[in-house]
C-alpha cells in the first residue's frame, strides 16, 4: 500500500525531511510539484477539483492537461483525471473521455453514482479513485462504510477475493490500516500538523507502516430495518387484536 503525502509542506525544511516518501501534489497548489520529482519516490497529481469545488471556482482543464504533460514523463508519477464534484455521471464521462494522456492517469468514482458506472470503470482502467461525495461525503460514517463495502462487492468479486483494479481513496489516509483492500492513499495530514505532532518524519512514518490487506473479506451484512425478525411482543398485540376483530 502506497502513502502520498499532501502538500504544500512548509518550511521547505520540512518537505526535505521526508525524502524518498511518496507524495500528492494538488493543481490547485502547485508550488511543491518540482521538490517532491526531486526527492519523491512516487508523485500524485491531483486535479484540484475539491478545492476548486470547496472555493466555488472552474478549473480551465487544458491548463491542467499542460501541467500534467510535464510532469508524466516521470515513469512513476500519474494524475487524476479531471471531474466535478457535484456533477452527474454524464459529465464525468465526457471528462474521461477527452482526458490526452491514456492509462498514465485515473478516473474517479464517487460514491453516491451508480455501482454500474464503476462497473464500467473497472473494465478499462487499471486504477481507480474512490471519491467520498453526496450522501457519503463524510469519510468514516455508517453510510460510507456499507458504500465503500458494496463497492469492493463490485471490484472484489466473491471467489475472487483480492481486487481487480488499484483503488486509491482520496482523502483516506485515515482509512490505511483498516480492513479495506486499498492499494494506495492521500491526505495532507503531514502538511497540517507536522509541526505540532512530532514532526513531519515521525507522522509520514507513523502513517506509512499502516498496510490494508491484500484481499476483501467482507464484514457480516448487517440487516436493514426493514429486514429484521419481527419483534414478538408485537406479533402477539397483532394476534389478539385479529381475534378481537374476528
Amino acid at each position: 500500500m502506497m502513502h502520498y503525502h499532501g502538500t504544500p509542506i512548509t518550511p521547505k525544511s520540512a518537505l526535505q525531511q521526508l525524502a524518498g516518501r511518496n507524495f500528492c501534489v494538488s493543481f490547485a497548489h502547485p508550488q511543491d510539484v518540482k521538490t517532491v520529482h526531486e526527492i519523491g519516490q512516487s508523485v500524485m497529481l491531483d486535479n484540484g477539483a475539491f478545492s476548486a469545488w470547496r472555493l466555488g471556482i472552474e478549473i480551465n482543464w487544458w491548463d491542467y492537461y499542460k501541467w500534467c504533460e510535464e510532469w508524466l514523463c516521470y515513469p512513476t508519477t500519474w494524475a487524476v483525471i479531471p471531474d466535478v464534484i457535484d456533477g452527474t455521471e454524464e459529465d464525468n464521462d465526457k471528462l474521461i473521455k477527452r482526458w490526452p494522456f491514456g492509462r498514465r492517469g485515473a478516473p474517479v468514482w464517487h460514491l453516491n453514482e451508480s455501482l454500474d458506472r464503476l462497473r464500467h470503470m473497472i473494465c478499462y482502467w487499471q486504477r481507480v479513485c474512490f471519491g467520498s461525495s453526496g450522501d457519503y461525503a463524510k469519510v468514516g460514517s455508517d453510510r460510507w462504510h456499507l458504500r465503500v463495502s458494496e463497492a469492493f462487492d463490485v471490484v472484489a468479486p466473491e471467489g475472487v477475493g483480492r481486487p481487480t483494479v488499484w483503488v486509491h481513496m482520496m482523502r483516506g489516509m485515515a482509512l490505511a490500516g483498516s480492513h479495506y483492500p486499498f492499494a494506495s492513499v492521500d491526505s495532507t495530514n503531514v502538511a497540517q500538523n507536522h509541526k505540532r505532532d512530532g514532526g513531519p518524519v515521525a507522522i509520514a512514518g507513523y502513517w506509512d507502516a499502516k498496510q490494508c490487506p491484500g484481499r476483501w473479506n467482507p464484514p457480516p451484512k448487517q440487516l436493514n430495518l426493514d429486514a429484521r425478525a419481527p419483534d414478538p411482543r408485537r406479533f402477539l398485540r397483532d394476534q389478539e387484536a385479529s381475534i378481537r376483530v374476528a
